[in-house]
């Protein structure tokens, strides 16, 4: 989990330091688990419940990848609405590029995720993981794959509703500069449409970014009710 979820998978993180998070975060919270059913970990079975808890690991972890992952989507279309589509920086999270809007908006989750305590609330999840889903060879059952990605599907939703205000004032502007140019042709359109959807797109950004933090509680509150319903095949 700690390899995919957001801030514990920055490539700035070395593996090594991810290594002793996990194994710290496992002495201490080994002794208040259950004690799971002895097996050989070089046995059929051992091996089961290592795929096992591999898979609950990813899931919780992808989990939380699609709430960042939607901030990421709400950037890309703001960005391509004010011409900054060009403009593209390395994303440390993924090693992937995207526009400098999209890494805006995760710098900015990423400070309101650690303020609301979220790296904490991640290790809660998982220790209360081991109660609902305990240790043993059952995976994941098809209602749970089924609602996890159902739940990709909402990344997008998500990230339309945060771009929406801002992707709507730039639609505006671009639909009078079309009128504009039909009443004026020999009018350089390019000239002046790019600094003006530049500015507008700068201003919405500024309303927007306090709307962040209701869209960032509302999200980890759904991906909580999600993990909470992973359930195991019978």
């Amino acid at each position: 989990m700690l390899s995919i979820i957001p801030l514990y998978s920055l490539s700035s993180v070395p593996i090594r330091a991810r290594v002793i998070v996990t194994a710290l975060i496992t002495l201490a919270v080994a002794p208040s688990l259950a004690l799971p059913p002895p097996v050989d970990p070089f046995t059929w079975q051992g091996v089961l419940f290592i795929i096992q808890q591999m898979v609950i690991g990813l899931a919780m972890g992808l989990v939380f990848l699609i709430v960042f992952q939607a901030f990421v989507v709400a950037g890309q279309m703001i960005a391509m609405g004010m011409g900054l589509a060009f403009a593209i920086m390395v994303d440390p999270a993924s090693g992937s590029q995207s526009p400098i809007i999209s890494r805006y908006f995760t710098i900015i989750v990423t400070l309101l995720f650690l303020a609301m305590n979220g790296h904490v609330l991640v290790i809660q999840l998982v220790v209360d993981s081991f109660e609902y889903m305990p240790v043993g060879v059952h995976i994941l059952d098809r209602e749970s794959l089924l609602r996890l990605v159902e739940f990709g599907s909402y990344m997008f939703s998500a990230g339309v509703l945060v771009a929406l205000p801002a992707i709507t004032a730039l639609l505006l502007i671009n639909v009078a500069f079309g009128v504009v140019t039909r009443a004026a042709p020999a009018l350089n359109i390019f000239a002046v449409g790019f600094p003006v959807t530049l500015l507008t797109g700068l201003v919405m950004l500024s309303l927007t970014t306090p709307l962040i933090l209701p869209h960032l509680q509302e999200m980890i509150h759904r991906s909580i009710e999600l993990i909470s319903q992973f359930t195991l095949s019978k």
